[in-house]
């Protein structure tokens, strides 16, 4: 029988030491300090319904719509106090674009800035077609593949030109859980940049090959004695900056393109001395389409890696 009961939780002092089998469950809990202590302790953030976002009643009348293992879609969307930017760059995501539009506007009340690599899938029009639908949808469009990092510095330029005071990175492949943009946003009430993590407590990467998971822990591990200990998640894509430390990291000397882009936009922000957080999460193979990961890109993180730690990149 489906459990449609929520355990719930008044503090974190409620919380116990372990989540040792999340089949199933739900909680509710009152705030998102008493949510991040049940995650890193094993629940499913995508199970975990908070407060903030709705009463008990709403919450309950949602959980019974859903299957035992779907996410709970909330009451209200998480708004935030400040302008909102959340940049999706795409190249052939015509099978995920407009229902991860969808997910994202389900969670998070924000704007967004589709920047479509002239994708031969059509993924383009499928953005300009939700753009003309939705005011908070806006598109770049860009003559070619250049690589994610220079999607994401284009579509940042935009971003602080607009005057936007918070800005969102994912992928459009809900390999990055949208349930856990709103953890995120508050998270940024404390920190100039979030990282959406996978090896702190309560993170994890699900339906990875151990080839890949093996890759993934070695590429941060390296990258960790490159550039040191201070992050568990160099390598991490699900991000959020604040306006000021996009500012101070001078946009215009990243050199990176590929995914090694995350890994020197993370040391800049380190060395601007930023306030950086890591929150968990579970990180899901992507649902449809096909991996942008490739040889080239690889071959550019061990190349790139140890030259950043020779950079004259100034403090703050």
């Amino acid at each position: 029988m489906v459990n449609t009961v929520f355990e719930t939780f008044s503090d974190q002092s409620a919380v116990p030491r372990r989540i040792e089998d999340d089949k199933g469950k739900a909680w509710f809990v009152p705030d998102y300090a008493t949510a991040e202590a049940l995650i890193r302790r094993g629940a499913n953030s995508k199970r975990v319904a908070v407060g903030e976002l709705g009463s008990l009643e709403e919450w309950q009348a949602a959980l019974e719509k859903c299957g035992p293992e779907d996410p709970i879609l909330p009451p209200h969307s998480y708004k935030f106090d400040v302008r909102s930017l959340l940049v999706l760059p795409t190249y052939n995501e015509a099978e995920n674009l407009e229902n991860m539009v969808t997910a994202i506007h389900t969670w998070l009340d924000c704007d967004l800035l589709i920047v479509d690599d002239n994708s031969p899938d059509g993924s383009g029009d499928i953005a300009d077609r939700l753009a003309n639908a939705d005011p908070r949808i806006n598109v770049m469009h860009r003559p070619g593949k250049e690589g994610l990092g220079k999607a994401y510095i284009a579509g940042y330029g935009w971003g602080l030109d607009q005057g936007y005071e918070l800005l969102f990175q994912m992928d459009c492949d809900f390999s990055h859980p949208p349930w856990d943009l709103p953890r995120m946003a508050h998270a940024a009430k404390s920190a100039d940049l979030v990282i959406g993590s996978r090896y702190v407590p309560g993170g994890r990467t699900d339906g990875w090959v151990f080839r890949r998971r093996m890759l993934s822990k070695g590429a941060n591990l390296y990258t960790k004695f490159w550039l040191g200990f201070g992050i568990q998640d160099w390598t991490a894509g699900f991000r959020c900056y604040h306006a000021d430390l996009l500012r101070r990291i001078q946009l215009d000397q990243v050199s990176a393109s590929g995914y090694s882009f995350q890994v020197e936009m993370a040391y800049r922000s380190k060395r601007k001395r930023a306030r950086i957080q890591e929150v968990p999460i579970r990180f899901s193979d992507r649902e449809e389409g096909i991996s942008k990961m490739s040889g080239g890109i690889a071959a550019e993180a061990i190349r790139l890696v140890p030259a950043m730690r020779f950079k004259r990149i100034t403090r703050d």
